[in-house]
């Protein structure tokens, strides 16, 4: 029997820790649906994913909440408001309809960053941390050891930026432990390094989880207009609305294993000192408990 969902859980949240591949996952849905559709078309523009996609820190829904321009409120008020401003993105949403969200899932100012009673599911990135660090520092155009230093701050909360409300992150550990923790809702998570190594398999999983049911032919057109090269041609000829002033590139390298070439030996144990136990997790590291197992003998003259 097909469970049928409340009227008003609608969203579906691409979330992702930055730099984790939230962009490639909404691209690739976003060509996935044009050639389901027949849209005999070019590969999706990076710069109108806002036409499928809403973006959970946007003002509108905040300001259409708070009735007031959002710069004018609050860090309080605006976690106050976020249940709602989500709620108001269900009502505007049309049915089931994507949104991205780098929020980690928990309270901020006691009031909950993702509103559970107008989600409908969720699709989680998460890229090994080691190469989130050499990324996310290019990306916030910061040094790597601040950025290292931020993965690894509990309660991390981004800044304000211009139409964008600030998002509480969490550190990297924290972020994907809160989203793969949801047990109410249907979470389909997705390791970069897979979408990377086997794209059919990693995408053709996530095509099935949406409902979707593309010939064999569609998908592999849809993995080919999302190929990373293809993204770094569009953002090199038109540029790319989401990226911030202070970054290079936002399609830099789409690789894994860059650490090895860009981390120090300090830098590593840095990282993997905050995060071994979800690394171990996700197979980033070798399963270690952290300490050996002394066996207890008995005594002589004892038992």
């Amino acid at each position: 029997m097909t469970t049928q969902p409340a009227s008003d859980q609608t969203i579906i949240w691409i979330a992702s820790y930055p730099k984790s591949g939230n962009t490639w996952i909404r691209v690739f849905i976003h060509n996935l649906l044009r050639e389901i559709t027949g849209a005999d078309a070019p590969p999706q523009d990076i710069n109108r994913l806002h036409e499928q996609t809403w973006w959970e820190f946007g003002a509108k829904q905040f300001e259409a909440v708070l009735g007031k321009p959002f710069t004018e409120a609050s860090h309080q008020e605006l976690a106050e408001a976020r249940p709602a401003a989500q709620a108001w993105m269900a009502r505007n949403g049309f049915g089931p309809f994507l949104a991205k969200t780098h929020l980690c899932v928990g309270h901020d100012f006691g009031t909950p960053t993702i509103n559970l009673d107008v989600t409908l599911a969720a699709v989680y990135a998460v890229r090994n941390p080691l190469d989130v660090a050499v990324s996310y520092a290019h990306h916030s155009n910061e040094p790597v050891d601040a950025t290292i230093a931020k993965m690894a701050q509990p309660n991390f909360t981004s800044p304000n930026r211009i139409q964008h409300i600030y998002e509480t992150m969490g550190s990297w550990s924290q972020h994907v432990a809160s989203w793969i923790g949801i047990y109410n809702r249907p979470v389909y998570i997705l390791r970069y390094e897979d979408m990377l190594a086997n794209p059919a398999r990693s995408f053709g999983g996530l095509a099935k989880f949406l409902r979707l049911r593309p010939t064999e032919e569609q998908l592999e057109a849809a993995i080919r207009k999302s190929a990373f090269s293809e993204l770094q041609r569009q953002e090199s000829e038109s540029g790319f609305r989401e990226k911030p002033p202070a970054a290079g590139r936002f399609f830099r390298e789409g690789t894994s294993g860059q650490w090895t070439r860009a981390l120090s030996p300090a830098q590593v144990q840095e990282i993997v000192r905050a995060h071994a136990p979800m690394m171990q997790r996700f197979g980033y590291l070798q399963a270690d408990c952290g300490a050996e197992l002394r066996i207890r003998t008995r005594e002589k003259g004892r038992g």
